[in-house]
């Protein structure tokens, strides 16, 4: 039960990335946890306001040459450094429609699931045995890239997330830590 349940916890970091955006795009953000569990909206979820802009998205590239690579790891008080072994890590635009997601998690509150248009654009890497992943085909933008590890006790780390940009055909390394 457990593994089923953290399966449909990874699915639902990649819908709430498909639906994140930090304000400031000149860096790397802060890390932001994330939680949407269960189905349909949870007791005390935040509704979302902003509606999907499908327009906003249509005019972004589903597919591209660049390359995001790197390490996913988290450190604990308790277990120390983690590497994220065979973990799934989301590479999600940043829109104007996940503002409104992002600005709940940094609160502290649920915000129900994004809409599964927002998917499409979303891409997935793999890391290997030593946390590290390579996602290609990136279009040119700004994205959200965002994983959490498997701790001893069966149980998720917070979701560790980081705002980058990149460029057509350019190779990004990223520090997916915290």
């Amino acid at each position: 039960m457990r593994h089923g349940r953290t399966g449909w916890c990874l699915a639902l970091v990649g819908l709430a990335l498909s639906g994140c955006e930090m304000l400031s795009t000149d860096g790397p953000t802060q890390p932001v946890d994330i939680e949407e569990v269960g189905e349909g909206t949870p007791v005390g979820t935040v509704e979302r306001q902003v509606a999907f802009p499908a327009e906003e998205y249509a005019k972004l590239d589903k597919h591209g040459s660049a390359v995001v690579k790197g390490r996913l790891r988290y450190t604990s008080s308790t277990d120390g450094a983690l590497v994220g072994k065979n973990e799934t890590v989301s590479i999600a635009p940043a829109t104007r429609y996940s503002a409104e997601a992002a600005e709940a998690a940094l609160a502290g509150k649920r915000i129900e699931p994004a809409d599964p248009r927002a998917r499409e654009y979303t891409h997935y890497a793999k890391t290997n045995a030593n946390g590290y992943f390579e996602a290609t085909g990136i279009p040119a933008g700004v994205f959200y890239v965002a994983g959490s590890v498997r701790l001893p006790d069966g149980s998720r780390s917070p979701l560790i997330l980081k705002q980058i940009e990149i460029g057509a055909g350019q190779t990004r390394e990223i520090d997916l830590s915290r």
